[in-house]
């Protein structure tokens, strides 16, 4: 029989040792968890009333569904990284359904997305501020930053004296609240 020939690989670890594995993952910062999931609950009262209409396709689906869980449960990094990319995915594709698809290039910058959704009137110059913020918060975590670079992660607790952690939880405060702020622009909203 093959399963005879070939060991499974976690053979040591027991389902009765994964389930407590994971039962202790779900109760370390219980707390913290609900108190993130009832921040972004107040953050989410501000979406219409029937929904959001969420362009960008399975890209932009996964990203949302995987920004909030990452945020409640404490994944600031990518809950970062996910929000931005949200980000571009919805105006990217919110500026296609305007200009149609033969005006948009096939790669666009965020940048680029950005020019043409304030030109649109899709989102204001706050907004486009705000999304250069949060794509600011997002490249340090992406791409390196040597230690001098005032956007690297170890930098920016050496001058704040605030632990790493602090840090990551107020970026992606913003992001997750950037996104949120994003799906309810008028665009968005659905009733």
């Amino acid at each position: 029989m093959i399963d005879d020939l070939q060991p499974d690989l976690l053979s040591s670890v027991t389902d009765l040792d994964t389930a407590r594995i994971l039962f202790a993952d779900l109760h370390d910062d219980l707390i913290g968890k609900v108190a993130r999931f009832r921040q972004l609950n107040e953050l989410s009262l501000s979406l219409g009333r029937h929904g959001t209409m969420l362009p960008g396709g399975e890209t932009a689906f996964a990203a949302w569904t995987e920004a909030r869980t990452s945020f409640v449960h404490g994944n600031y990094m990518a809950t970062v990284m996910l929000c931005q990319g949200l980000a571009e995915h919805i105006l990217a594709a919110q500026v296609r359904m305007l200009l149609g698809d033969g005006e948009l290039p096939s790669r666009i910058t965020f940048q680029q997305t950005l020019e043409l959704c304030i030109e649109h009137k899709l989102i204001g110059s706050n907004d486009a501020n705000d999304l250069r913020f949060l794509m600011e918060l997002r490249n340090p975590l992406s791409h390196f930053r040597d230690i001098n670079d005032p956007s690297n992660l170890s930098r920016r607790v050496m001058n704040t004296m605030l632990s790493a952690e602090t840090h990551l939880f107020r970026d992606a405060s913003f992001a997750i609240g950037m996104a949120v702020r994003l799906l309810s622009l008028p665009a968005f909203r659905v009733g």
